[in-house]
């Protein structure tokens, strides 16, 4: 009996409790359409190379379905709206030693009714807070091109992108 009563007390005690990321994410959506990323960058492929780092963001992290069903509960959408390239560490000729590439990601989430589950707010705020960004650096000494920044950079917005996703606290 008293093992009864201590197994009782525990478990109603976490009754409010969630266990597992189920609790980070919101309840009523259970698949996600994602488009593939529009692009204006002139790099062919980086809207693609985005949308499949996100989907398998999504399927690795969250709760939910990545599908190819626009009539998913809800679709998560993004374009690329700015993409640089900088200079870091130059030598005395002149030449980069190391370069920054980054990528500014605008991205929506909206349910199947068209609510905005996520968006990007439009008004003056931090960078962090209107749009995504990512960055990859690059040393082309020892073999690395803007590609392989680009993947780098893709990397970060797509764990970005899916951390958004998350139900505010």
């Amino acid at each position: 009996m008293g093992l009864a009563m201590l197994t009782f007390a525990i478990l109603s005690g976490c009754a409010g409790y969630q266990i597992g990321n189920h609790s980070l994410y919101p309840t009523h959506i259970r698949t996600v359409h994602v488009p593939v990323f529009h692009s204006n960058s002139f790099r062919r492929g980086l809207g693609e190379r985005l949308t499949e780092a996100v989907a398998k963001e999504i399927e690795l992290k969250t709760p939910y379905k990545v599908t190819g069903d626009p009539g998913a509960d809800s679709v998560l959408s993004g374009e690329i709206v700015g993409e640089t390239k900088r200079v870091l560490v130059g030598s005395r000729s002149g030449e980069p030693r190391e370069l920054q590439v980054n990528l500014a990601v605008r991205v929506s989430w909206i349910d199947r009714r068209g609510d905005y589950i996520r968006q990007a707010q439009s008004i003056a705020l931090p960078a962090e807070l209107v749009d995504v960004g990512g960055s990859g650096n690059i040393v082309p000494q020892v073999g690395q091109s803007v590609a392989t920044g680009h993947q780098e950079a893709v990397a970060h917005l797509a764990e970005q992108i899916v951390a958004l996703m998350e139900a505010p606290w």
